[in-house]
């Protein structure tokens, strides 16, 4: 691979005698990787049904790699009951370094596609919440999308930039993920068009941007709460450097130790004004030296104690007697859902999250889980609900094998015949589920289901 002169004279100075070694990573293939949902499913269950040989990343506890030349985990089944998420190994650590616990108050400000965010809103296990914003509102689609996916239904998904949140999340958030935007230099071995947008856009127009970020997002953690920054570019301007202009700004900033893995390397303060031994605490991943591509990792915690919980209380969105439809509904699902909880707006109901402040002026594309719509009289059920559920939380279930014909039909939109599974008198919506797993919902009619799987979700023919 041709690498831009500059890019390759500052490699030689950042690594020394060890760049021979990075150079000859790029003559290597890249690595493909996939992270289970242990929101849905366990990683030992997992292993048990896979359908194509796996390997362990050796510092990520649910995460794989996959022979990317040979297998498609995007068409099969089981990625769209939302088991996985398809993600470049290096690009797994940072979610899984943040020490993400049920209950927390999470942002992830940089969010789209989702990566990182389906892992936190998975730690969170259906406790606390998760924002997830991206500037960008087309690639906020594709994160709620996956989101979605996933089954995680105590989030916000937001698309503003990150300075609007502050008024409204001031010292809000117990943990901070910062996926940067950055000028890629670690992902050059994995997408060549990484250099062309290098050579437009360098570590001087990013590091702009990666201070302002930082700086907003420091306002939004609340005391005691920890924030972990990463960028997948090797330039210090951009890493140890934006660190180090945090702390200096805001004094009350402290780093922390990262669980650590052998071929983790150090920081290097070195390279920075200050030379702050501390700055070792962070990470760098390079290629060369693990089986992942470049990238960088902070983690710190704002110094003071936590605040109580119930400083935010759920607002009473629930007032009012339920619509008789929903409750019929409700009536079939054994998980409670708090009255409380539950917000109609425009015929679309949700259950929010507890503990939100008022959001007024905020752009979002989704506040809590849309459970579904009420028309003339009946409530149709959403997808989102369909994979927020566990089939056992469920009464009426279609649970077809991962070989069955029918699951792909499904996934395509088709219709049905189910006169095997259920008996004449049968009727009214069922849960379509993969060997246990929901994928959605149909309404069943004469032993015949009337698929009603979301139309963009849909399976597409090779």
């Amino acid at each position: 691979m041709n690498l831009p002169e500059a890019f390759v004279q500052k490699m030689r100075r950042l690594l020394g005698a060890d760049y021979e070694n990075y150079e000859k990573c790029f003559e290597e293939p890249r690595h493909y990787g996939l992270r289970v949902n242990t929101a849905k499913i366990s990683v030992e269950e997992f292993l048990r049904i896979a359908p194509w040989p796996l390997r362990r990343v050796p510092w990520i506890s649910n995460g794989f790699y996959y022979d990317g030349e040979q297998d498609q985990p995007a068409r099969h089944p089981y990625y769209f009951a939302g088991l996985y998420y398809l993600q470049e190994p290096s690009a797994m650590t940072p979610a899984d370094r943040l020490p993400v616990e049920p209950g927390d108050r999470v942002l992830d400000v940089c969010a789209a596609p989702g990566g990182k965010a389906t892992e936190l809103g998975a730690k969170l296990n259906g406790r606390g919440v998760l924002a997830a914003n991206d500037l960008s509102s087309s690639r906020a689609k594709g994160l709620l999308k996956n989101l979605e996916l996933f089954g995680i239904g105590n989030m916000l998904v937001l698309s503003e930039e990150p300075g609007k949140l502050v008024p409204c999340f001031s010292e809000y958030f117990d943990k901070i993920l910062i996926d940067a935007p950055c000028s890629g230099e670690g992902m050059f071995r994995k997408d060549k068009k990484m250099i062309r947008a290098w050579e437009e856009h360098g570590p001087e127009f990013f590091s702009k941007i990666q201070k302002s970020i930082i700086t907003q997002a420091a306002q939004m953690l609340a005391p005691g709460g920890m924030l972990l920054y990463s960028t997948c570019t090797f330039d210090p301007e951009e890493n140890e450097k934006i660190i180090e202009y945090l702390i200096r700004e805001y004094p009350e900033f402290e780093l922390c130790d990262i669980r650590p893995y052998s071929g983790f390397s150090p920081g290097m303060p070195e390279k920075t004004d200050s030379r702050n031994p501390r700055l070792t605490q962070t990470v760098r991943i390079f290629p060369h030296r693990m089986e992942g591509e470049g990238h960088f990792l902070a983690l710190l915690r704002k110094k003071g104690e936590s605040p109580r919980r119930g400083a935010y209380s759920r607002p009473e969105t629930g007032k009012g007697k339920l619509p008789d439809e929903l409750k019929e509904f409700l009536s079939l699902i054994t998980r409670e859902f708090h009255p409380a909880g539950l917000e109609i707006r425009g015929g679309k109901v949700y259950y929010m999250p507890e503990g939100l402040p008022a959001m007024k002026g905020i752009r979002f594309l989704r506040t809590g889980l849309l459970m579904g719509e009420l028309k003339k009289n009946r409530f149709e059920p959403s997808q989102a609900l369909a994979m927020n559920l566990k089939k056992e939380e469920y009464r009426y279930t279609l649970d077809f094998s991962v070989e069955d014909e029918r699951v792909v039909k499904y996934l395509k939109g088709e219709t049905l015949d189910v006169e095997d599974l259920v008996s004449s008198k049968d009727k009214g919506w069922y849960l379509v589920c993969v060997d246990g797993y929901p994928l959605g919902f149909g309404k069943l009619i004469n032993q015949t289901l009337k698929n009603k799987y979301l139309p963009g979700w849909r399976w597409q023919s090779a």
